[in-house]
């Protein structure tokens, strides 16, 4: 098979690298490098200079972290979106838009053929592939984990070494983690970590810091929303991202947003998962705290059906297909009224909810009062009570 072109999604690590000088060698066609700035929260130029190094002529290094946050993680959140009772998706969301942005790269630089560097055991390879077939339904897709020689990460780390590849180490000094970083989450699997009875060391956390370093002192914040979406923090309206990166360093520093979890993947297969999501947990916590006073009960239950549905989209890689769109749709139209501030208290690994407010608010005083009869006849509940309970009386008598 050959190519006239090949846009390689490109990270600069140890596998993407390798796969670089892989397809130079095995397809002889020019690589373009795109890598996507989504919050990884590292140096970006080294990327350029290792891609120019491999003989790259055409690199595309883009930042995404404002479509990321507004157009992928907002609405993610606005169901409450959670997979298998845990995990906040954070590598999941991301992959939709770079599969997005690497087909378009594609078509401006002529390209009949993208790359990816996800392995064939995992669930990338499938978001990836599915994102670039919505996208383009005739684009020739490049899986070197499922195709070339090498069968573990050493093999990796003996190629690169022979090809003079050079490659970070972590920080005791050996070959890295597994990771995907973004302004979401970061996430740590391999090496020690796939024996799920150890517990994860310290030196895999990045983002957030242990319960016993976290600070001793409570902090108090406001998470203020429209529509679902946060907006306001601490009563100053900010950008989507803007108002993601604050809440990371905020939640970080009080030890929040750490799980660590064996999941199902898409393809069948468990793993051991370690995952660091700060102020996600933090916009998860306070929607639902907003949800609770600003949406009907009907509305609010129907959500918490769909949304193992909608996660299980998401997980999958179907966040282009025409059910999630559906679904989307009508989670949307539950959060027209979602507006309000929320009062949250952090310490200690906690989000507390210390209040919530909201002009939409659908908390009625007058009827939970114990103090005030309002619109409320207490005496109706006796007739509403014998008319649930005519078949349990009736199955009684079975």
């Amino acid at each position: 098979m050959s190519f006239k072109k090949i846009v390689l999604a490109y990270s600069g690590g140890l596998d993407t690298s390798v796969i670089l000088k892989w397809l130079q060698n095995k397809y002889n066609c020019p690589i373009v490098t795109f890598t996507a700035d989504i919050g990884q929260g590292e140096e970006l130029s080294p990327v350029e200079e290792k891609a120019k190094s491999l003989g790259v002529k055409e690199i595309f290094i883009e930042n995404l972290q404002e479509e990321f946050v507004k157009d992928y993680v907002f609405p993610m959140f606005r169901a409450n979106t959670i997979y298998e009772g845990q995990y906040l998706l954070g590598t999941a969301i991301a992959r939709p838009l770079i599969a997005k942005r690497q087909i378009e790269i594609a078509r401006e630089v002529g390209a009949d053929a993208v790359a990816h560097g996800a392995t064939g055991k995992g669930n990338d390879q499938v978001r990836f592939e599915l994102g670039y077939y919505a996208n383009n339904p005739d684009i020739k897709v490049v899986a070197p984990w499922r195709d070339w020689e090498f069968e573990s990460r050493m093999d990796l780390i003996n190629f690169a070494e022979k090809h003079q590849i050079s490659f970070n180490k972590d920080k005791i000094g050996e070959p890295p983690f597994s990771t995907d970083s973004n302004l979401l989450h970061t996430s740590s699997e391999g090496k020690i970590l796939e024996d799920p009875w150890i517990e994860p060391p310290e030196y895999v956390f990045t983002r957030t810091k242990s319960i016993e370093d976290a600070s001793d002192t409570p902090e108090t914040i406001v998470l203020g929303f429209e529509k679902g979406d946060p907006v306001l923090l601490n009563g100053k309206k900010l950008k989507p991202h803007v108002i993601l990166k604050n809440l990371n360093v905020i939640a970080g520093k009080h030890g929040i947003g750490r799980i660590d979890i064996v999941e199902n993947r898409f393809v069948g297969i468990k793993s051991r998962g370690v995952y660091e999501t700060p102020g996600g947990t933090i916009i998860l916590t306070a929607h639902r705290a907003i949800e609770s006073i600003t949406i009907d009960k009907g509305e609010a239950h129907l959500k918490d059906e769909i949304m193992p549905k909608y996660a299980e989209a998401i997980y999958n890689g179907l966040w282009f297909s025409s059910e999630r769109k559906a679904m989307q749709n009508l989670i949307d139209l539950t959060q027209q009224n979602v507006n309000g501030e929320v009062k949250i208290k952090l310490y200690k690994g906690n989000v507390i909810i210390l209040g919530r407010k909201s002009e939409n608010s659908l908390y009625d005083t007058s009827l939970v009062s114990f103090d005030e009869k309002g619109q409320y006849d207490q005496k109706d509940a006796e007739g509403f009570i014998k008319i649930n309970s005519l078949r349990l009386k009736k199955s009684k008598n079975l």
